[in-house]
């Protein structure tokens, strides 16, 4: 029996699992609801299984029922290089959509994917400047029916079954690496964690062979200050493991010294914690410091401010009252200002308005 063309192909070609993954897993779990969907490369969690590249040509040789073409939905630079082999060189009927978060100019090479794209999707109005062809700024949502808050102190008994150190964990996710600033959250944790007896810090994420030496260097300084026992690296983990370890904690402090979006901070804000982040990335609007609606739901510091951080983390987690405001308003902001429903609707838009361009080209060309 034949296979019937899929109206859109998410492509996912990195085995590895990083926030670009979390956030095309995000949005494939509903799309995959809505659309005829295949997901073309690596698994990804609670999605449909996946098919390989090869297949996924075959099948995108005829456009799908009552469309003129399929479209692939593409996240990286392999993915954007792939679809233009399928499109212009195989010459199937596709049209490709970009989604990028990068706030600063690409090199030269993803310059020229981007530019042969039909339609970008930009996560933020300052990374709207650097690209051409956006067609919207779709911010990037959360999953919020998968990262849930802890039953009341249910973090505690979360943390027991995690068999980690203390009575609470303080976390930071992300590449051990100089830009993601895992030095500067060390830095604020051995300031921090001897005002807070409780509480262990921990790291989740891996360290690039080029980055090992960044990562003994940073370990030497936290048993220097006495703290090793109570500032754990975990290495990458499992999505699955990460909302357990998420619900486990008090807090995320992220303190990158570049970020295009950060999607961290909103996975911890959907499981109720308290966010203490570096002004980058699209931070602050994540924090809300003057929203009036839902309140902050932490504290935005200057880029290089362990100090700042420390003491921010340290006033929330030592003042009952406060700490419950700010975990009360980061499930709400994660809910209503950055839920994944609200991205995948806009997303969506925009293959509507592709494929409607379509017809009404193709109604004009008949006409003529």
């Amino acid at each position: 029996m034949k296979k019937t063309t899929a109206s859109l192909y998410v492509t996912n070609f990195k085995k590895r699992f990083t926030g670009v993954s979390s956030t095309a897993a995000a949005v494939l779990r509903q799309q995959q609801n809505l659309l005829n969907v295949a997901l073309v490369g690596y698994a990804l969690p609670k999605c449909a299984k996946p098919i390989g590249f090869f297949r996924a040509l075959r099948e995108c040789r005829e456009p799908p029922a009552g469309r003129e073409f399929s479209i692939w939905h593409t996240r990286r630079n392999i993915e954007m290089q792939l679809a233009i082999l399928a499109r212009d060189v195989l010459r199937l009927p596709i049209r490709i959509v970009f989604t990028s978060a990068a706030q600063r100019r690409h090199s030269a090479w993803p310059r020229w994917l981007i530019s042969r794209m039909d339609a970008v999707i930009a996560t933020t109005e300052e990374a709207a400047k650097y690209v051409p062809n956006v067609v919207a700024v779709v911010p990037h949502g959360v999953d919020t029916e998968h990262f849930l808050p802890a039953q009341e102190e249910g973090y505690k008994r979360k943390w027991k079954e995690l068999k980690l150190p203390g009575e609470y964990g303080i976390i930071t996710v992300g590449r051990v690496r100089p830009e993601k600033g895992t030095d500067l959250f060390i830095d604020a944790m051995i300031t921090a964690l001897p005002d807070l007896p409780g509480a262990c810090a921990i790291v989740v994420g891996t360290a690039r062979p080029e980055h090992q030496k960044f990562q003994e260097k940073i370990k030497k300084r936290a048993e220097a200050a006495g703290l090793s026992n109570r500032i754990v690296f975990l290495g990458e983990v499992d999505p699955d493991k990460l909302q357990q370890i998420l619900q486990g904690c008090r807090a995320l402090v992220a303190l990158p010294r570049y970020e295009g979006y950060g999607m961290t901070p909103l996975e911890a804000m959907a499981t109720g914690l308290p966010v203490i982040l570096s002004e980058t990335g699209y931070f602050k609007e994540f924090v809300g410091e003057n929203d009036t609606e839902t309140g902050s739901c932490g504290a935005v510091v200057p880029i290089e401010g362990a100090e700042l951080a420390a003491e921010a983390l340290v006033r929330i987690l030592k003042d009952k009252d406060l700490y419950h405001q700010k975990s009360i308003a980061a499930r709400k902001r994660a809910v209503r200002k950055f839920s994944v429903t609200s991205e995948v609707n806009a997303i969506n838009i925009v293959y509507e308005d592709l494929w409607s361009l379509a017809d009404k080209n193709n109604k004009i060309s008949r006409s003529s």
